[in-house]
């Protein structure tokens, strides 16, 4: 039997990225794609990727006894907005993509599955992480489930410009963006929030800084994070710590040798990168902003609260070349 979503604010990236893997999932039909700006229009008149794909409309519904979950994909503040003006009903599991719930407020569970895949499992309410946030944290909790972080955490990380949505603005536009990179945020993005939240469950004694300068790229897809810190131990203990945390997970994975964003791009994977410089540990994260930092990591997340393979749907391939 097939679970039934429906879609809140479908016309954006990751409302696309989301009907490009839900289209695909074995186990899931797509009851409704809800759009306030395109209501009428076909998906793939927004979404050009799915012409020949399907024939679904956009529309202004809401029926939720139609629907077993619902994601959220409207912009940040909207996903308050739109609970406080609709009643969902319990038995409607809420996958929330913007950041109003991270901080686990209004009984939504935070959703990085290689954090606390148990909850999920029984979470209603879910909070998909920042993408930003789930390459750093990603590299980095191992060292925090071993109480190793005794410094400050230094990150240099930069992303795709899909990271900033559809609307444009002066720092999205394609003739500035081209052949051009900036900082933005530095040391106060807005991810900084949840992913202190994470290390402190993780490793409560954490109290020192997280020095995170954010680039903006010139390029559409991809995160990619250098995350350094002390370690006293060797690279091989560090290899093994990490290997060892993430055995167990389908997505992310420990390479030897050198990575980049082409592995990642079109996929929900992470691939990690460890070096050790002196006293430092070098932690190379990378993903794809729109699947495991987005959407991929939404349908996730929906596996995991349906009893289902967590890499339902996900079994995607990247482009290297």
């Amino acid at each position: 039997m097939k679970i039934n979503i429906g879609i809140i604010g479908g016309a954006g990236y990751t409302g696309g990225e989301l009907l490009r893997i839900l289209l695909n999932h074995p186990q899931v039909n797509i009851n409704f794609v809800n759009s306030k700006s395109q209501v009428g229009k076909p998906v793939y008149s927004t979404h050009g990727d799915l012409l020949g794909e399907t024939d679904l409309l956009f529309s202004d519904e809401q029926s939720f006894d139609k629907v077993d979950a619902i994601f959220l994909c409207s912009g940040h503040n909207e996903s308050k907005k739109f609970l406080a003006a609709n009643n969902v009903p319990t038995n409607v599991k809420i996958i929330d993509l913007s950041t109003d719930f991270r901080d686990e407020s209004n009984g939504f569970v935070y959703g990085l599955p290689e954090l606390q895949r148990e909850t999920i499992k029984n979470a209603t309410k879910i909070a998909n992480p920042g993408c930003f946030a789930t390459s750093i944290q990603l590299a980095i909790l191992p060292l925090a489930k071993a109480g190793l972080i005794k410094d400050d955490i230094h990150v240099s990380a930069i992303t795709g410009s899909t990271g900033a949505g559809q609307s444009l603005s002066a720092t999205t536009h394609f003739s500035w963006r081209n052949n051009n990179i900036s900082i933005y945020k530095a040391f106060t993005h807005q991810h900084l929030q949840e992913i202190n939240q994470s290390i402190k469950g993780l490793q409560p004694s954490f109290e020192n800084l997280i020095n995170f300068i954010p680039y903006r790229g010139n390029f559409t897809r991809g995160i990619m994070a250098n995350v350094y810190t002390k370690f006293s131990g060797t690279l091989e203990e560090a290899k093994e710590l990490y290997k060892n945390y993430y055995a167990s997970h389908p997505f992310t994975h420990i390479s030897d040798q050198e990575i980049d964003l082409k592995q990642v791009v079109n996929t929900n994977k992470c691939i990690l990168h460890l070096e050790k410089h002196g006293d430092n540990l070098l932690i190379s994260s990378i993903i794809d902003n729109l699947t495991k930092g987005a959407s991929g990591q939404a349908v996730q997340n929906l596996n995991l609260a349906f009893g289902l393979e967590e890499s339902a749907g996900l079994k995607m391939k990247s482009v290297g070349f």
